[in-house]
């Protein structure tokens, strides 16, 4: 009797990673659920996908939140009933071989016109969550130089003060 309990607690007990296509499609439909949370301006629906020590680095440079910065900073646009409508546009999702962890990046179609999003996801308790985020605009090579322009004196104010 012993060696077959002994045997259930290895076949059932191992946290063993699921394969990896299903963990891609987890990840692909969180983050899928994440945007649209978003586009519906449903507050706890989307800070409830991050993981409590999340991050979320957005496309002004002073832009770095731990998840309660970012939930302060976001909530007045959730509470208009508006917040932002990210759709991803191509995404690439990679996991780890222990199956803990994933990272991905995604170009997105927004407001802003084409954005990227990368980011890392961990499985806590069997449930993906969104635990570092990265949105960035992209900028067409041929338009470096002007975006450089207008952002100069507002970027240049910045670096002289994070040099000190």
């Amino acid at each position: 009797m012993k060696k077959y309990l002994f045997i259930l607690l290895i076949c059932f007990g191992c946290n063993s990673p699921k394969p990896t296509n299903v963990a891609k499609t987890e990840v692909n439909d969180l983050l899928d659920q994440w945007h649209k949370a978003a586009a519906e301006a449903n507050f706890n629906d989307y800070f409830n996908l991050m993981s409590e020590d999340a991050i979320f680095i957005g496309t002004d440079a002073t832009e770095n939140w731990n998840k309660t910065d970012f939930m302060a900073y976001s909530k007045p646009y959730f509470d208009r009933g508006k917040a932002w409508s990210f759709t991803a546009l191509e995404r690439n999702v990679f996991i780890a071989e222990d199956g803990k962890s994933a990272w991905f990046d995604e170009l997105l179609n927004t407001q802003m016109k084409i954005c990227r999003g990368s980011g890392i996801l961990i499985n806590e308790n069997n449930q993906w969550k969104i635990k570092h985020y990265v949105l960035s605009m992209t900028i067409p090579n041929e338009n470096s130089n002007v975006v450089i322009k207008a952002k100069d004196s507002i970027e240049l104010a910045l670096i002289q003060k994070l040099q000190k």
